[in-house]
Formats: C-alpha cells, sequence, structure tokens
C-alpha cells in the first residue's frame, strides 16, 4: 500500500493490468452480483432529481423495479445500493446488441442528466471503502473480468491509468497526478531491484 493524503492505496493499482473489451465479457458487471451498485448520498438525491429524464432510457422490466422499490435499497451490509431486477441485473441495465449498458448514462451522453452514473460503476474495478480516518482504494479482481484482465495486459495498462477519467472524477486532477508520480517512484525502486539482483 502506498498513502497519498488520507487515501490508502493499493499497489494492484500499479502492478495489475486492466481495460474492459465489452465484446468479450458483455456488460457482465451489470448484471451479475449480489447487489446492485453502491451509491453515495448526494448520488441518491442526483437520482430522484433525475429520474423523470431518466425513464425514457428504461426497459420496463427496469422501471417497474424502480417503480417498486425506488431508485435505491439497503444491500445485506446496509450500504445504499441501485435496486435490481427479479434479484439480478441492476434496475438502470439496458441491452444492446446483446451488450449491457447503463441507462443514466445513456441519458447523460444524450444530453438529458448532468449525472453520468455511480461513481462506483465508473471506477470499477477500484473499489473504495470509507474509514474515519482514511479511504482504502482496493483493486476488485473478479472472475468475470478475466477479458478485460487479458487485454489490459496487451495493451500493457495499468489499472490506474485505465481509470484516470473516473479517478479526476472522484478525486481531482491533483490527486491523479500523484498516482502519477508514485507509479514512477515504484518503477525506480523496481528497476532498481532488478539491477541489484543482475
Amino acid at each position: 500500500m502506498i498513502q497519498i493524503d488520507d487515501k490508502l492505496i493499493s499497489l494492484d493499482l500499479f502492478e495489475k493490468q486492466f481495460c474492459c473489451d465489452l465484446p468479450k465479457c458483455l456488460g457482465a458487471c451489470c448484471v451479475h452480483g449480489q447487489s446492485g451498485a453502491p451509491l453515495e448520498q448526494s448520488e441518491v438525491e442526483m437520482l430522484m432529481v433525475e429520474l423523470e429524464s431518466i425513464k425514457p432510457f428504461l426497459k420496463p422490466s427496469g422501471l417497474k423495479s424502480i417503480d417498486e422499490q425506488g431508485v435505491w435499497v439497503r444491500d445485506h451490509d446496509g450500504d445504499m445500493v441501485t435496486p435490481l431486477i427479479d434479484g439480478a441485473e441492476c434496475a438502470f441495465a439496458i441491452e444492446k446488441d446483446n451488450i449491457t449498458f447503463c441507462a443514466i448514462e445513456k441519458a447523460w451522453l444524450a444530453g438529458k442528466v448532468k449525472f453520468r452514473k455511480p461513481i462506483s460503476c465508473h471506477l470499477y474495478p477500484i473499489r473504495t471503502r470509507k474509514y474515519k480516518v482514511f479511504t482504502a482504494i482496493n483493486y476488485d479482481q473478479w472472475s468475470i473480468c478475466q477479458p478485460a484482465r487479458e487485454y489490459g495486459k496487451n495493451l500493457n495498462l495499468p489499472v490506474y491509468k485505465f481509470l484516470k477519467e473516473p479517478i479526476i472524477r472522484a478525486y481531482g486532477e491533483e490527486f491523479y497526478v500523484q498516482l502519477e508520480e508514485a507509479a514512477k517512484l515504484l518503477n525506480k525502486q523496481k528497476g532498481s531491484a532488478n539491477d541489484s539482483k543482475n
């Protein structure tokens, strides 16, 4: 782990490679899992405000689930998450050409809403956990993302570089610059260690 300000960051963000490969995974992260997407309180409030503009992009089963459950529910850990459709995919999930997308993001791309999608979705495969004095930033290795790991390895694209846009959205430009500096230092240390072995 490394620390930047009040954040503890897993070395996996620098050492692992990742790049979403939708034609192969088909957006499975929106379909599988034990609960919906984690939501911040501010995101719940935005969803409630923007819901009418998102509704035209929802599929009927998703709209039904939201009408019955609301834009958020509590999961088994007590966290606020998006509701599911019959215990399966996210209520905001929609399909096109057999690939699952986010209706919220589709509405955002169409210029209908100001909220792009939950930051937890945008940051994936990063998962965060807030504690009293720090935030843990970890890499979540899910079996359904194997195509993304293979694609990222082929591109030699570290997790933090793949997630540049959402990291800046979540924590700001300066934090990302510090991540880049940390990566340079880690690479330098790794190079020195390799030289000493030789």
